[in-house]
């Protein structure tokens, strides 16, 4: 796969896949940045190298052309301003030729948003799979899909994806548009890179003892990632909400915790799955309970194998979050994906921090650390620590499927 750094863009037009699906509140002020800063190290490379930026990317999840509410046109000056210069807003995508053409070296474009048209997604609109007139509708949408894609590929000289939240997105400029470009005219950005690199080092380069922490609601949205994490790690620490299914399935009262009944016979297929292969599977020996789901509720601490039915599970207590951090303390690769209690809440937030403590500490010592996943991104940035782990990764469920071995439509079509 060709590296950005190996290119000079100097008077070439180069498109560019951003994620800059950023939060707008009720005046479109953009309220977190961090997708339009990431981006900035591959933006400045095609700026600075004198070639001609076109920026594309979605917002949102709109279900029409156009929709007011989904419009990058709400983030066209606040870019400006964070790359410090205009940035021209072209408010069609396929009609945006004409402007492309009149572009000089170092200027930037951004083209509206992507999913305003259902053939960047592939998705027929208007029509349920079961009625009528679907298959044609589908059939049809795949042959204008084509000419979607080849438009948007006639516009550059060179295909740059540095997207990685949509990295498990076969969507036509995330993975489509690659096959127009051949393997010296499409690669990935900077952000792209970092992010393969970190997945990289705690899938395949691993440094031993290797510590995963899997938290979560539900053991049904993990499945596939622990099976996958069982045949590469040292220790795997479940905790969050699916620590009360593996506790029922043992034959512990959980109380009112949170808890996945059909799932209890996977719960203990997964546990005796750790024990042949040699896995270190931890899972709590103490739990802050609560009489209501709340920060100001009464609490407790039990364990988890026997808590009071009026009450459930809402973190980690002192005795787990001391046994979790020794085994994080002792390894040289660390993946976490999802907090171990409701840390939304500042009274059932101990445990997650104690696992960011853990995690911080290591890493001085030498262990590299992934943080990926909405939810522990969350609380990283909460206890103020990203600067002190070696990697938060911005992909949400381009991450998980990595981990679960799965090929991102994305990064392998810039290999094709």
């Amino acid at each position: 796969m060709k590296n950005i750094e190996q290119l000079n863009f100097e008077d070439k037009r180069v498109i560019v896949r951003v994620d800059f699906n950023v939060p707008l509140d009720e005046n479109y002020n953009i309220t977190d940045d961090t997708r339009i800063r990431a981006a900035m190290p591959t933006i400045n490379k095609v700026i600075n190298d004198g070639g001609m930026l076109i920026l594309m990317s979605h917002l949102g999840r709109p279900k029409k052309n156009p929709d007011e509410k989904y419009s990058l046109k709400h983030i066209v000056n606040y870019l400006g301003q964070v790359i410090g210069k205009e940035v021209i807003f072209a408010d069609d995508c396929m009609k945006a030729a004409e402007k492309i053409a009149a572009m000089k070296a170092g200027d930037v474009l951004l083209l509206e948003n992507l999913r305003f048209y259902a053939e960047e997604e592939g998705k027929v609109r208007g029509i349920e799979k079961e009625e009528e007139g679907y298959d044609e509708a589908k059939k049809a949408l795949k042959e204008s899909q084509k000419e979607f894609t080849k438009t948007l590929a006639s516009y550059a000289d060179y295909y740059v994806n540095d997207a990685f939240g949509t990295a498990h997105r076969a969507h036509a400029s995330t993975a489509l548009i690659a096959d127009y470009f051949d393997a010296d005219h499409k690669m990935c950005g900077f952000l792209m890179g970092k992010e393969v690199e970190a997945i990289d080092k705690v899938m395949k380069d691993i440094k031993r003892p290797f510590t995963a922490i899997m938290g979560g609601s539900k053991v049904s949205t993990k499945i596939d990632i622990i099976e996958n994490l069982l045949n590469k790690v040292d220790n795997l620490i479940l905790c969050g909400g699916m620590t009360y299914t593996f506790k029922k399935a043992l034959g512990g009262n959980i109380g009112k915790s949170i808890c996945e009944n059909d799932k209890l016979d996977l719960a203990l297929s997964l546990l005796q799955e750790a024990k042949d292969k040699g896995v270190n599977l931890v899972l709590a020996e103490d739990a802050v309970v609560a009489d209501n789901f709340s920060n100001d509720a009464n609490t407790m601490v039990v364990d988890p194998m026997d808590i009071p039915e009026a009450y459930e599970g809402m973190d980690i207590g002192p005795k787990t979050r001391e046994m979790f951090g020794d085994v994080i303390r002792s390894s040289k690769t660390i993946l976490w994906n999802g907090p171990c209690g409701v840390f939304e809440f500042d009274n059932f937030a101990n445990g997650s921090r104690a696992i960011a403590e853990a995690i911080v500490e290591a890493t001085k010592n030498g262990a590299f650390s992934l943080i990926g996943g909405g939810d522990s991104v969350a609380c990283i940035n909460k206890f103020d620590m990203a600067n002190d782990v070696s990697y938060v990764s911005t992909g949400g469920g381009a991450l998980l499927e990595a981990i679960e071995g799965k090929e991102l439509p994305g990064i392998a079509k810039l290999k094709d």
